[in-house]
């Protein structure tokens, strides 16, 4: 689950903010470079350390993964929300761009951060920012609003679980599970769901949240076979994760259910992943040109943004995954 630490932009998407004021420090964008998987995640836990910890970022390697500055596709936009008291948690709105009845409440200020939990907890990468993959699918399950039914689950989701509670609010479903490996991220997502609750959005949609873990055989068996839809973005490029985030994604399907993975191919991260699913008994599908507005913005950085972006690591590709036969074409999203 590939993340970066993003730097507040008043006029666009671009995540919940770290504040570090207790602990005098300030967060700083982290981007990856063309490191394959662990090395990546080590280098940007290595500079995050450095940063909460006040130190100079001197090792070549790290400095490489702070170079690229891409954070968003522009698909929504984010608003402050006026609290209600002085004391009250600082809320944004961040509503779709290509369709704007449609908004989600987010908490902005998170508290500060914690070295010992972000390096020694279940994959904390999620716990840092929104990040573009789970943008692009949030993005992508508004577009998709009329092809969600039944049950649905975002694993992986971290601090925000945005395309998650995206369904929630746009689609007609029963329910919508929430779900991290992280405690930390799942209270934060509590707090989202109240919140949202609160406004009234969802409908009659049961929306919940709890933790699981890929590789616990408690979390996956008690939802075994439940939902008709699961959803993840960038949970691939960590090793020791990567075959039960496949094992959990067949367990928790039901038979014909569909899987929605939004990754980039990150070198041969993601065919690794489709080698593990197939593997596994899973159809898999790949599709790189789904939906107009997020291809537009991918063709726009590749001639004008290559300094900052790097489709490599950047730019998601669809996987669909079934139990059964693939599922009919999505066709290119307008």
């Amino acid at each position: 689950m590939q993340r970066e630490m993003c730097e507040e932009k008043d006029e666009r998407f671009s995540g919940p903010l770290l504040d570090g004021k207790d602990e005098g420090i300030q967060t700083r964008k982290l981007d990856e470079d063309a490191i394959a998987g662990a090395d990546v995640a080590r280098a940007r836990w290595t500079l995050l350390r450095q940063v909460l910890h006040q130190k100079q970022v001197d090792n070549p390697g790290v400095k490489q993964v702070s170079v690229r500055r891409f954070a968003t596709f522009d698909l929504f936009t984010r608003s402050r929300v006026v609290p209600s008291c002085p004391s009250d948690d600082q809320w944004v709105q961040y509503r779709s761009v290509s369709l704007p009845e449609y908004s989600a409440l987010l908490r902005d200020n998170l508290g500060p951060l914690r070295v010992n939990e972000v390096l020694n907890s279940f994959d904390n990468t999620g716990n840092v920012c929104v990040w573009p993959s789970e943008e692009v699918m949030a993005h992508y399950c508004v577009k998709k609003r009329k092809m969600f039914k039944g049950t649905v689950c975002e694993l992986g989701g971290g601090m925000t679980c945005l395309a998650g509670l995206m369904v929630a609010i746009c689609a007609d479903v029963k329910e919508v599970l929430l779900s991290d490996g992280n405690e930390k991220a799942i209270q934060n997502v509590r707090q989202v769901i109240e919140r949202n609750l609160e406004a009234g959005v969802f409908g009659s949609t049961h929306v919940s949240s709890r933790v699981v873990r890929w590789d616990s055989e408690a979390d996956v068996s008690s939802l075994e076979g439940h939902f008709d839809i699961i959803m993840c973005a960038d949970c691939l490029f960590l090793d020791q994760y990567r075959a039960s985030l496949v094992d959990a994604i067949r367990r928790l399907l039901r038979p014909n259910g569909m899987a929605l993975v939004f990754a980039p191919r990150r070198r041969d991260t993601l065919g690794v992943f489709c080698r593990l699913a197939q593997e596994a008994g899973l159809s898999v599908s790949q599709h790189q040109q789904y939906d107009s507005q997020v291809w537009d913005v991918h063709l726009k950085m590749q001639g004008e943004g290559k300094d900052a972006y790097d489709d490599n690591i950047h730019y998601p590709i669809l996987l669909t995954l079934t139990r059964g036969p693939l599922p009919p074409p999505l066709g290119h999203t307008q």
